[in-house]
């Protein structure tokens, strides 16, 4: 059995790696355990969890597992897009595929994700093709976990092909489903994605769909129509959460960009229900992640300071130097081996002012990502 294979079957959903056992609360919610264990999900424990030994021997007292394994944590290349894309220049940082993807395994990533296929002309003097950079990938020990790419069903295939090159396990988008606010749409693109889905299937793909902040805001599907005959309020339901319903479990899965998340905590809790009164509904990324954990392959490890005085709530920052709570985050959803952690950071990018930054920064977050830990007895 060659390595791709057992990554494949270490990843799937019906492997059923270590669960939770207990571990003192870090900064928990008692809301959110109290409704995670309502439902009979991991819960962390108030308790202080007990050092001593309860046989005699050393190999019974707790011992510290990363919550992230080494063999998947991940960086999508969008982070680092300013040095793919830059030419020969005299800066000394790296540039282009080779160069940008040998120095990203030497910092410990053993993935990526990629948002485009391209790179400077002047380096190669014409485009790369995905055989060279799967050789590079090979080369520096580096797995495609992923893509955002455009999921049309007529250029679909094409886009497979491409995955298949680049030994990806999973293909998807940085995009919704649907930009709209009503279930029709949704129900629509819930057809298009289980049969796009089906057919990544069959040839041993993943389809999923990233979200953004908006796709946690709410349906409007209640009350008086307007102009169009369209619903102008609505129940609580939540956009993408509806869809988590219309699309096939087998086909269709999902990437969780936990920054964009706590960003629709921040922007979306109230809504008008249908008799014209506002209503509170906080959301909350845990708890819609636990539920169907094995829906969610990846995330985008992407952190936020928070600062209420922009539109968004928070601003982005190295992974581990913001607020967010990756600790609770990542141990409270449990499948520790089926997850994979790609960071992001849309503004990493120093331009020439500070043409070391982005890798820099990707060197940061790798350390705060590997320093994410567990104990387990």
């Amino acid at each position: 059995m060659d390595d791709n294979h057992r990554r494949e079957r270490a990843d799937s959903p019906e492997t059923t790696p270590a669960r939770l056992t207990r571990r003192d609360v870090f900064t928990a919610s008692a809301g959110a355990a109290a409704l995670l264990g309502a439902a009979g999900l991991p819960v962390l424990a108030t308790a202080t969890p007990a050092l001593a030994s309860t046989g005699g021997g050393h190999g019974d007292r707790l011992r510290v597992e990363p919550l992230v394994p080494s063999r998947n944590r991940g960086i999508i290349l969008f982070s680092v897009r300013d040095r793919i894309s830059a030419a020969p220049d005299a800066s000394g940082v790296p540039y282009g595929f080779e160069r940008v993807l040998a120095r990203l395994a030497e910092i410990g990533y053993k993935e990526v994700e990629f948002a485009g296929y391209n790179q400077s002309t002047e380096i190669l003097g014409r485009q790369i093709t995905p055989r060279e950079i799967r050789r590079i990938l090979d080369d520096n020990g580096l797995v495609a976990n992923g893509t955002h790419t455009q999921i049309n069903p007529d250029t679909f295939e094409q886009q497979m092909d491409i995955a298949e090159e680049l030994g990806m396990r999973n293909i998807g988008t940085g995009g919704d489903p649907s930009g709209s606010s009503y279930r029709s749409d949704w129900d629509a693109a819930a057809d298009t994605w289980n049969e796009l889905g089906r057919r990544a299937r069959a040839r041993g793909l993943r389809l999923y769909t990233h979200n953004h902040d908006a796709a946690y805001s709410f349906l409007l599907d209640v009350g008086p129509p307007d102009a169009n005959g369209r619903p102008t309020r609505s129940s609580g339901v939540r956009r993408l959460e509806y869809f988590f319903d219309k699309a096939d479990p087998r086909y269709v899965f999902f990437e969780m960009d936990v920054f964009w998340a706590y960003v629709a905590r921040f922007k979306h809790h109230t809504y008008i229900d249908k008799r014209g009164r506002e209503q509170t509904d906080l959301f909350d990324p845990i708890l819609t992640v636990a539920p169907r954990t094995t829906r969610f392959p990846l995330f985008h490890a992407k952190d936020g300071d928070k600062n209420p005085a922009v539109p968004n709530g928070h601003d982005m920052v190295p992974l581990g130097t913001g607020d967010i709570n990756f600790q609770q985050f990542f141990q409270t959803i449990g499948e520790q081996s089926f997850h994979h952690a790609n960071w992001e950071q849309d503004n990493a990018p120093g331009g020439a002012a500070i043409p070391g930054q982005s890798l820099d920064f990707a060197a940061v977050s790798y350390t705060n990502m590997s320093e994410l830990t567990i104990y387990r007895s």
